[in-house]
């Protein structure tokens, strides 16, 4: 069983413990010296660490360290622009006599991903459109794979193994129940919508089998999802024979639900049913970001800074 975990560190603690390698990176300071700058991950949370002054013959050890590896640190939590960070100064490989329990070490959502994946298929396969169930079954079952581990990022919202499916669970559920108040939603569109707008993640994101992602693809960096979202959508709609207006809207869904051009949308939602799959995935995002601080968060204290709430400390209520 671990001991540190990183929601449970303090600053000016002095710790010796076992963390999955996120990022790695040897870069070079100010100062000219070489430094180690790690993304540090457990089953609770990730923490920026960095070992500071590398000598010229500790480069070739450290560059043993890839995405993925386990390694034992000694370090302190310091503090830097609100957040916590460990400021390392041993580091080891780890080897089966560590005798390390993986589900420590695996950020992972907190539902089986079969259970989140029945959900999903059960609410497509119930659709009464039947070029919408046919499109999202379809897609949900070639897909089916990977969808049992894949991240829904390469880091923040929902950057875990089964992120993906946990993400559009979620956003099916609010889904369900917005339609009961705004009545006037296509509820079956949007929720297609909900199924189909980040599935290209599994092509613009690369993962291992933990969920652990060491960045974006050739074709993530080059077009994104939204724009392989659609192309992808495009075919398939015509492979199914799905009518024009129908395959236009859903591609129209996919291209503007990050609203603005600076996220990657070059047109804002010109219906009801894409302007709210833009607040759902809006919502799901924040909430999830708000949850992961306060897990890491006393009753009575701000968390750490969080950068992808534009660097707000969030407020943990006492119970």
């Amino acid at each position: 069983m671990k001991d540190n975990y990183i929601c449970n560190l303090k600053t000016n603690d002095d710790i010796t413990s076992f963390f999955m390698v996120k990022s790695v990176a040897l870069k070079v300071g100010s100062n000219k010296k070489t430094y180690l700058d790690l993304l540090l991950g457990d089953s609770s949370g990730e923490i920026n660490g960095k070992k500071w002054d590398i000598a010229d013959e500790e480069v070739a050890g450290l560059e043993r360290i890839k995405e993925g590896s386990i390694i034992k640190v000694r370090a302190i939590v310091t503090e830097w622009n609100g957040m916590k960070q460990l400021k390392i100064s041993r580091i080891r490989m780890t080897g089966a006599e560590d005798n390390l329990d993986m589900e420590d070490y695996v950020k992972a959502a907190p539902e089986k991903p079969d259970d989140m994946y029945g959900f999903i298929y059960g609410k497509a396969a119930a659709f009464a459109d039947e070029d919408l169930r046919k499109l999202c079954t379809g897609i949900l079952e070639s897909h089916r794979e990977k969808l049992m581990y894949y991240p829904a990022a390469s880091k923040n919202h929902h950057a875990e193994m089964g992120g993906l499916l946990w993400h559009m669970k979620r956003m099916l559920m609010t889904a369900e129940r917005v339609s009961e108040v705004y009545t006037k939603l296509n509820s079956e569109l949007l929720m297609a919508g909900v199924i189909l707008h980040d599935i290209e993640k599994m092509t613009e994101i690369e993962s291992n089998e933990l969920g652990v992602s060491p960045g974006y693809s050739f074709e993530g960096k080059m077009l994104g999802h939204l724009v392989l979202g659609v192309r992808e959508l495009d075919k398939l709609c015509a492979e199914l024979g799905i009518g024009r207006e129908k395959a236009v809207m859903l591609e129209h869904m996919i291209i503007s639900h990050h609203y603005e051009p600076e996220y990657g949308s070059p047109i804002k939602p010109l219906f009801p049913e894409a302007e709210m799959l833009h607040y759902l995935d809006m919502i799901d995002a924040k909430m999830f970001d708000m949850e992961e601080a306060l897990d890491k968060t006393e009753e009575g204290e701000f968390s750490d800074r969080v950068w992808t709430l534009d660097n707000r400390t969030i407020y943990k209520a006492n119970k």
